[in-house]
C-alpha cells in the first residue's frame, strides 16, 4: 500500500504542473479575447477533466480496496496522457492571425488644423503639403526630398506644415523636434530640421554646437530656448500628436495634400498630384 501511496502522491504533483500549465493557457486566452476563443473552448474541456479526476483522486486516496487501485492508477494515467496531448494541441495548433489594416480612403478630406506649426514657403500658398514626421525616422530622411522638390517647383503655389510624430521607439524623435522648434526662434526652423534629418536627429551636445554653428544660431540662445521652453515645445507636440489618430495616421512619413492623404513617394507622381490640384482651381 505504501508504494501505492507513494504513486498517488506523484500523480498529484503531476497534477499540480497541468494545472499551472492550463491557468498560464487561460491568461493568455483572455489577454488575446476574441481571436482565440477556440483555444479557450479547449481550456474549459480541460478544464472539466480535471475536475473530474480530481475526485477519482479524492475516491482513491479513501478507497482502501487494494485490488481496485491499480485499475484507478491506470485510468488516471491515461486521462493525464490524453490532457497533455489536448493542452499540447491547443498551444501549438492556436495561431492568432494579426489583425488586417483598416483600407485607406484617399478619397477622403481630413481638417488638419495648422495650430502652432511652422509653415515653410508662402502661407497664402492654395496647395498645402502636411507631412507627419519623426526626425529620427530614416524614411523621414530619405522622403523629405519630396519635400524640398516641391518648394523648389511651386515657390509660390506649396507651403509645408509639418507635424510631429516622435515614435516611441525612436528616443532622440521628440529632442530633436524640439531643438528645431528653439531654432524656430531664430528664424532657422526649416534649416534646423533639414540638418537633423540629415544627422539621424543625434542631439548630442557636440553636435548641437556644430548645427548652432554651420547655421549661424546663437548658440547660448538656443540652448536657452531649448531647456527653458520644453514645456511649451511639448505641448505643441502633443498638439500634432493628437492629430495622429482623427487623421488615420499610422506612420511616418505619412504626407497629405490639401487634406488628402498621398501616396505619392516620387517627385514624379507628387507633381502630377499638385498640378491636379491647381488645374481644378482654375
Amino acid at each position: 500500500m505504501e508504494s501505492k501511496n507513494n504513486a498517488i502522491v506523484i500523480l498529484l504533483v503531476v497534477l499540480i504542473g497541468i494545472f499551472s500549465g492550463v491557468g498560464l493557457l487561460i491568461g493568455i486566452g483572455n489577454s488575446v479575447g476574441v481571436a482565440v476563443s477556440p483555444l479557450n473552448a479547449k481550456i474549459s474541456e480541460i478544464a472539466i477533466r480535471q475536475r473530474y479526476i480530481e475526485e477519482k483522486l479524492a475516491s482513491l486516496n479513501n478507497n482502501n480496496n487494494a485490488t481496485n487501485i491499480d485499475k484507478r492508477l491506470a485510468d488516471l494515467q491515461s486521462q493525464l496522457t490524453q490532457m497533455d496531448q489536448k493542452i499540447g494541441t491547443a498551444a501549438a495548433g492556436q495561431q492568432v492571425p494579426p489583425p488586417a489594416p483598416p483600407s485607406e480612403d484617399y478619397n477622403k478630406v481630413y481638417t488638419i488644423n495648422p495650430g502652432n506649426s511652422v509653415i515653410i514657403g508662402n502661407k497664402n500658398a492654395p496647395v498645402t503639403l502636411v507631412e507627419f514626421s519623426d526626425f529620427q525616422c530614416p524614411f523621414c530622411a530619405r522622403f523629405y526630398a519630396l519635400v524640398k522638390g516641391a518648394l523648389a517647383a511651386y515657390p509660390d503655389k506649396v507651403r509645408v506644415i509639418i507635424k510631429n510624430f516622435p515614435l516611441p521607439f525612436h528616443p532622440n524623435a521628440r529632442p530633436a523636434a524640439k531643438l528645431a522648434l528653439a531654432a524656430n526662434e531664430q528664424g532657422k526652423y526649416r534649416q534646423m530640421m533639414e540638418t537633423l534629418l540629415e544627422n539621424g536627429a543625434d542631439v548630442s551636445d557636440a553636435k548641437i554646437k556644430e548645427y548652432a554653428q554651420k547655421l549661424g544660431l546663437n548658440y547660448n540662445k538656443l540652448m536657452a530656448d531649448y531647456k527653458n521652453k520644453d514645456a511649451q515645445w511639448e505641448k505643441q507636440i502633443q498638439d500634432d500628436m493628437q492629430l495622429v489618430q482623427s487623421s488615420d495616421v499610422r506612420g511616418t512619413p505619412t504626407f497629405f495634400l490639401n487634406g488628402h492623404k498621398t501616396q505619392a513617394r516620387d517627385d514624379s507622381s507628387l507633381k502630377k498630384e499638385i498640378d491636379r490640384i491647381l488645374a481644378n482651381r482654375g
